[in-house]
């Protein structure tokens, strides 16, 4: 077994510190996801977050990181959907700096609306969210702003926090399933299953319509999608992270795909049974456990509810029995 990623002293004292800026998000099982799912299904609730998704955590911990590295900067530049957006945006201007954030065209609106309302000068640029990181990239060379990648051994840290705080809560969870975008998410949760040597199964979820870290897994080797067109924006991603796709490749358990009509249909079981509200990517996860019901019957499962933002417009759509289109 590989070294763990971080020592839980380090994931203790991460958590330390983002609990002095957010509470922890809640675990539930809910009973009637487990009348649909025929598991006990823990949710962990990082749509309950200050910013509504997981990724502040990591915002917090890495701009606490910038700032003792680096007191003279002032400020960062990011690329992103939304929630990497806001927490970075909130976290940055908390600390006197500015935050610089690049979105591709046609980004959700609201969180558009949301990271300018936490202090980001927000700049549309490029067909999608790589199109942006590569310019965001760019700029922060030519204006001497720190860059901040979709994954940093910081972010990382900070979201591992998520995953503490759910396997010290339920230890004996047989697997949990995790949204894959850039890959923080997931590799936090190994992580922390890892520092504190637990046996639980880690499986990775990805859309179909963005599907290059599972078609990775089966080369072996790293292939880019043409496209990454799904209303799960959260996960939208076209080319691995080289480092994340190191760690859950050999971290997790499998890696699986949903369509986005299963995504909507988690979004709508998710609002029937707890009443809470799910984006895309926060769905993913327990749309894989519904299309994987049969083997986890009867077993004790976490699914990683990342975050909560999704636009009204689309919302309408998918309570009305649709699937959004993009």
């Amino acid at each position: 077994m590989a070294e763990p990623m971080f020592t839980l002293d380090e994931l203790q004292a991460a958590a330390a510190f983002v609990h002095s800026r957010m509470p922890p998000t809640p675990q539930y099982a809910w009973p009637l996801l487990a009348e649909a799912t025929g598991a006990e299904t823990w949710v962990k609730h990082e749509n309950h977050s200050p910013t509504g998704a997981f990724k502040i955590r990591g915002a917090h911990s890495f701009i606490d990181w910038l700032k003792r590295t680096q007191p003279d900067c002032p400020g960062i530049v990011t690329a992103t959907r939304g929630n990497h957006g806001q927490g970075q945006a909130l976290a940055a201007r908390a600390a006197g700096m500015v935050a610089k954030i690049y979105v591709p065209e046609g980004n959700s609106v609201e969180k558009n609306a949301a990271m300018r309302a936490f202090g980001a000068d927000l700049i549309v640029h490029g067909a999608d969210f790589d199109a942006a990181r590569q310019e965001a990239q760019r700029v922060a060379e030519a204006e001497g702003l720190a860059f901040v990648p979709p994954f940093h051994r910081e972010l990382v840290r900070g979201v591992a926090t998520y995953g503490l705080e759910l396997f010290t809560a339920v230890p004996d969870l047989h697997t949990v399933y995790v949204p894959i975008g850039c890959g923080s998410g997931i590799c936090g949760t190994i992580a922390a299953r890892d520092a504190l040597g637990l046996d639980t199964r880690i499986v990775g979820v990805v859309s179909e319509n963005a599907d290059c870290v599972l078609r990775s897994m089966a080369a072996g080797d790293y292939v880019e999608t043409e496209t990454a067109r799904t209303f799960a924006d959260g996960i939208a991603v076209r080319v691995p992270v080289p480092e994340a796709f190191d760690i859950f490749a050999r971290g997790a358990e499998r890696i699986v795909s949903v369509s986005d009509a299963e995504v909507a249909e988690a979004i709508r079981l998710y609002f029937r049974a707890t009443h809470n509200l799910a984006e895309g990517a926060g769905a993913a996860a327990l749309a894989a456990l519904m299309a994987e019901r049969d083997i986890m019957a009867g077993r004790r499962v976490g699914v990683i509810l990342c975050g909560g933002n999704i636009d009204s417009e689309w919302f309408g759509t998918v309570l009305s029995g649709g699937v959004p289109r993009v």
